[in-house]
């Protein structure tokens, strides 16, 4: 048939069973798409998705436009960079991180110190929302358009919408925090087409894999804790629900608490950059990844990932004609410190992140100053 697309094959990934352990899980609000359709459901939403990130800075998507085997397909593709990628081959794609300020690439395993000398068995694959700004591995090469189609549906059928609930909570016009998220804005010029004045903002589209297992010496000097409590320095994170338990967030009470696996559900929370924007209304929620309960020691934890940011010149300064910030005040402010631009803040986050040295204050919280901010780490 003419015009049918037919889809590279590639092993099909089998995610791990959930976990048969009684966890304490987070209560997180579930945000249902498909009530989208009706301006009374907007509304409804709007209001849903206000309390939600206001109270926790996480919630769930259901209905977000992809189907089950849609999302196996892209966990599929998830996948290659890790199994079928050789390790010389991966050495080619390094991203530049502490010198870039960006991802972009291979963040090989054991780049982040956690604690007590125990480095980090993350590896992760960046690729800009424009999958053509930089060369990728062989094997992942057939599967861009399958990956520029998935980053699409994310920045507008997913993001966009998210965005707008979000403004029409702080009373601002609903496409306020959207028109700070271009596709194709402000950001990086690159390589030899910096003279065709190329906009794109840095990274978006991410898959990652814990696949390397670590000693009992190493799991206790860490007690567990995979990736230190923080927060992330976009705007929004989606992420794609996968099955092995390893999410926390800190809850209001202090108390750390797991998220949990919804089947083709999205986990959605703010970062620093829409905290700064909101004034404090909305809240950039410490989480960090730990060790899965033991019926899922074994399993490797596969992750897809799409990571907004607004475009690069944005200041992140409270956008105060929002009614919402002018009744209740602002609580997050910069004090005597010129409000970042979205660049400046994205590469001091990623050139430092796991990379400095960190001061403990007199909570045992970790310390460290990006563009004047102070930036908290948790163990």
């Amino acid at each position: 048939m003419p015009g049918l697309i037919v889809n590279p094959e590639t092993p099909h990934y089998v995610p791990a069973p959930p976990t048969k352990v009684d966890l304490e899980y987070a209560d997180l609000p579930i945000i249902d798409f498909s009530e989208m359709a009706t301006k009374e459901g907007r509304l409804k939403l709007a209001q849903q998705a206000r309390d939600a990130m206001a109270e926790h800075g996480f919630l769930y998507v259901i209905n977000h436009g992809y189907t089950t085997s849609e999302t196996e397909r892209i966990f599929d593709i998830a996948d290659i960079p890790f199994s079928r990628v050789t390790e010389e081959e991966k050495k080619t794609y390094v991203a530049q991180i502490k010198q870039t300020g960006s991802y972009q690439g291979y963040k090989p395993r054991q780049y982040w110190h956690i604690d007590g000398g125990v480095r980090d068995q993350l590896e992760h694959y960046n690729i800009n929302k424009d999958v053509n700004k930089r060369q990728h591995p062989e094997a992942l090469r057939p599967f861009l358009p399958e990956i520029d189609r998935f980053a699409r549906h994310n920045h507008e059928e997913v993001l966009y919408p998210i965005l707008r609930l979000l403004a029409v909570g702080m009373e601002l016009p609903e496409e306020t925090f959207v028109n700070m998220h271009g596709f194709s804005s402000i950001g990086e010029t690159y390589g030899a087409n910096s003279t065709e004045n190329k906009r794109i903002i840095d990274l978006t589209y991410s898959f990652d894999k814990h696949s390397y297992p670590r000693s009992e010496e190493e799991e206790s000097k860490t007690k567990n804790v995979w990736l230190k409590g923080h927060t992330d320095f976009g705007t929004i994170t989606i992420l794609y629900s996968q099955p092995v338990a390893a999410l926390q967030i800190l809850t209001k009470d202090g108390k750390w608490k797991w998220v949990k696996h919804i089947e083709n559900g999205l986990v959605i929370n703010v970062g620093d950059s829409l905290e700064f924007l909101s004034g404090g209304f909305y809240r950039a929620t410490i989480h960090r990844v730990v060790q899965p309960p033991p019926d899922q020691h074994r399993y490797t934890r596969l992750g897809a990932f799409y990571f907004a940011l607004t475009d690069d010149n944005v200041k992140l300064a409270p956008i105060m004609e929002s009614p919402v910030l002018q009744r209740f005040g602002v609580t997050k402010r910069f004090d005597g410190v010129e409000p970042p631009t979205m660049e400046a803040w994205r590469k001091g986050r990623t050139a430092a992140y796991g990379q400095t040295e960190l001061k403990a204050n007199e909570n045992g919280v970790e310390e460290e100053i990006i563009n004047g901010v102070v930036v908290k780490h948790y163990n």
